[in-house]
């Protein structure tokens, strides 16, 4: 199964936080408690995020962080290698990789294809889109006949 991992999803729910409010800088406090996540969470995600140039931060009394780029510029991609690191669904599709079986594995750099594929997807998410509110009826829970048929 390909899975984000936890801090990848946290990333994404504190950029989110920071698109959306008014303040054009927010502190590691203030985005953990709007939030709704563990302080030392967010400070290891916010410098993750920094260090790869998707968030800038400022020090003193009106610091704290903020995007370095409107988020409709800021892909999926963008974000899970931030937080994780390339992206490559098997060690040989990374090309850091140094695979013992590289010289004779049948399978060696046929992952690439797949690779590009989903990291292509990826690309072409941004924050925004994640943002955006799914349509009202698909929202709303499923209602059988027969339950329509006891409210009436």
């Amino acid at each position: 199964m390909i899975k984000l991992s936890r801090f990848a999803d946290y990333a994404v729910v504190v950029l989110a936080e920071l698109s959306r409010g008014d303040d054009l800088r927010l502190s590691a406090s203030d985005l953990s408690l709007r939030c709704k996540l563990p302080e030392p969470t967010v400070a290891k995600i916010l410098k993750s995020l920094t260090r790869a140039g998707v968030l800038s931060s400022t020090r003193g009394v009106n610091g704290g962080y903020g995007l370095t780029r409107r988020p409709e510029k800021i892909t999926v991609a963008d974000i899970i290698t931030a937080m994780d690191g390339p992206i490559s669904l098997t060690d040989c599709a990374d090309s850091r990789s140094n695979c013992v079986l590289e010289g004779q594995c049948a399978m060696h750099g046929r992952w690439s294809k797949v690779n590009l594929a989903i990291r292509t997807a990826l690309e072409s998410v941004t924050l925004i889109d994640l943002m955006q509110t799914a349509p009202r009826a698909a929202m709303q829970p499923k209602v059988t006949a027969e339950e329509k048929s006891k409210t009436i």
